[in-house]
């Protein structure tokens, strides 16, 4: 939020604003702290119970990405923190349903793991560093329960599928932000770490629009 990619914090107050696969609803909240309407929507019942019992006083709404339950050109603005694209077989079908609930001219931000981290292990350490796998394997990432049934599933794009994605789906791409390790951040999680985060970078950041 600090790089104001939805636009000015003072610019947001009164917009309809849709947070697609918002977990625990954490930029609706902010969202509605400028000012904002948020709607909170992800496909998961139990992430929005989760938001639910935080607490805010904007719609939480459980649906699917790809199908969108609003009319043409509903929100003004829509936004997207690691949720849904990566995890649908076919983002075109998420991204022609955002364009859609948006008014001509708005704006749509999501974040994404950076396509590049799926070429190295998931270690926040020095055996983080090497390259283990092709950047150009699009095979998904699967776990599965015991009896073999998905129970999760995250699809790889590298950097020109998202960009010809967009564009396909009838977006203008504006900007590609990749956020720099901040200085003051020396936690380790997950193959996240002030090692490997200065070194490569760990979100893509993209700024679409409208026309």
């Amino acid at each position: 939020m600090e790089a104001e990619l939805l636009g000015p914090p003072e610019e947001l107050k009164g917009k309809a604003v849709l947070e697609i696969g918002a977990g625990a609803a954490q930029c609706a909240r902010w969202l509605a702290a400028q000012g904002a309407r948020p709607v909170a929507l992800d496909v998961s019942h139990r992430q929005l119970q989760h938001a639910l019992r935080i607490g805010g006083s904007f719609p939480l709404v459980c649906a699917d990405a790809g199908a969108l339950p609003f009319a043409d050109g509903s929100f003004d603005l829509a936004c997207s923190a690691y949720g849904a694209l990566p995890f649908v077989a076919d983002p075109r079908l998420v991204l022609r349903e955002v364009r859609r609930v948006l008014r001509p001219g708005g704006r749509f931000v999501f974040s994404v793991t950076h396509p590049i981290r799926w070429a190295f292990p998931d270690e926040p350490g020095p055996e983080g560093l090497s390259v283990a796998a092709s950047y150009f394997d699009r095979t998904p990432y699967v776990e599965q329960d015991e009896e073999g049934r998905a129970v999760y599933v995250e699809h790889h794009r590298t950097l020109g599928d998202r960009v010809r994605d967009i564009v396909a789906s009838g977006f203008r791409l504006v900007d590609l932000v990749e956020p720099q390790w901040p200085a003051w951040n020396t936690s380790e999680w997950g193959g996240w770490s002030p090692l490997r985060g200065n070194l490569i970078p760990g979100t893509a950041i993209f700024v679409c629009e409208r026309d």
